[in-house]
């Protein structure tokens, strides 16, 4: 983990151990940002620094477009609105990140639309029936919008009756996900006139997701595989 443990030092400690040679990272993070991603690569660049050998190493700086992904997250959505209905608005909910870092380069916000895009498209979504928005905003500077949680309360106030959440930017649910936007925004949303809200697990252990994080290995893998 990036944060917590195992830590990546002691992953790379216990590879290094077992004399691998080659090192394929993938950081749990489809749509790539500084925040995020390069951040895992900045952990595995520290821990390689005190080593004399480093392995030859390749990194996945995203996936927010796999084909792999967007059917994973497609099936997800529909056997949600199998089992519960399809609300009138479909929320696709991602981390936010203050706006500064778009500016300065960080392509986060294109690739979060991108995704939205391609499931959208996927599901045959009109454009009233979805949209995107940003979580979990702290500090004083100006977040990426809009907020997810204004976004919540002014639909239930507007008359809308149901919301469906799904998080993409999250391979498998947290604290994020389960306490903010399962409970906190549910409780926002019926407290301001809306009737029902929903939040769209994320992929887990879905077979799908597993298929796409081995395609993802197998792909960037293919000439060590002898």
């Amino acid at each position: 983990m990036r944060y917590g443990r195992p830590g990546i030092g002691d992953a790379l400690q216990r590879l290094a151990t077992a004399n691998i040679d080659k090192l394929l990272v993938i950081p749990m993070y489809p749509q790539y940002s500084d925040a995020t991603t390069a951040s895992v690569f900045d952990g595995v660049a520290q821990a390689l620094t005190k080593r004399r050998g480093i392995p030859e190493l390749r990194f996945v700086r995203d996936w927010h477009r796999h084909p792999a992904y967007i059917n994973a997250l497609t099936a997800s959505i529909r056997r949600h609105f199998l089992a519960h209905g399809q609300a009138e608005k479909l929320l696709f909910s991602y981390h936010g990140v203050p706006e500064r870092y778009v500016r300065e380069g960080d392509p986060y916000r294109q690739q979060c639309e991108a995704t939205t895009a391609a499931v959208a498209q996927a599901l045959n979504l009109p454009a009233e029936r979805y949209q995107l928005v940003y979580q979990s905003r702290f500090g004083k500077e100006t977040w990426l919008q809009p907020y997810a949680d204004e976004t919540i309360h002014a639909l239930a106030e507007a008359g809308c009756d149901s919301v469906s959440v799904i998080c993409p930017g999250f391979t498998a649910d947290c604290l994020e996900t389960l306490e903010e936007m399962a409970m906190t925004n549910r409780d926002l949303f019926l407290q301001h006139g809306g009737k029902h809200y929903d939040y769209i697990p994320a992929l887990n252990d879905d077979p799908a997701h597993i298929a796409l994080l081995a395609d993802l290995v197998a792909q960037h893998t293919r000439d060590w595989v002898g």
